[in-house]
């Protein structure tokens, strides 16, 4: 994996961050709420602009009701370039509604496939 630079990291994370709180439909202010940090704060963070601590990714993973398993998820790209991984990075920046529906639509082409 080529290395990427400390700023396009925490911009990924950051964006990240912000999707994942958009999904659960999560204003700043409550994710603050949850997390216990400053909605200045939290603001930056999903901008890019603050370089976090693991003690507040954990803070702001247990605001979202997350593991930090699933905050890294799909953060860098990936190496490998089988189908699988196409099929992801179509959807990892889709809403939840789209990957569901995605979901769907893979479970009846695999059992009409096993009829």
């Amino acid at each position: 994996m080529p290395e990427e630079s400390k700023s396009d990291l925490v911009k990924r994370i950051g964006e990240r961050i912000r999707r994942m709180r958009k999904e659960k439909q999560l204003s700043q202010e409550q994710l603050t709420e949850l997390s216990g940090l400053h909605t200045n704060y939290v603001g930056q963070v999903e901008r890019g602009e603050k370089n976090v601590t693991l003690e507040t990714l954990e803070k702001v993973v247990l605001g979202l009701g997350i593991s930090l398993e699933e905050l890294f998820r799909y953060v860098g790209p990936m190496e490998k370039k089988d189908a699988l991984s196409e099929i992801v990075e179509l959807l990892v920046d889709r809403p939840v509604e789209d990957q569901r529906m995605a979901l769907s639509l893979l479970k009846t082409v695999t059992t009409w496939g096993d009829k």
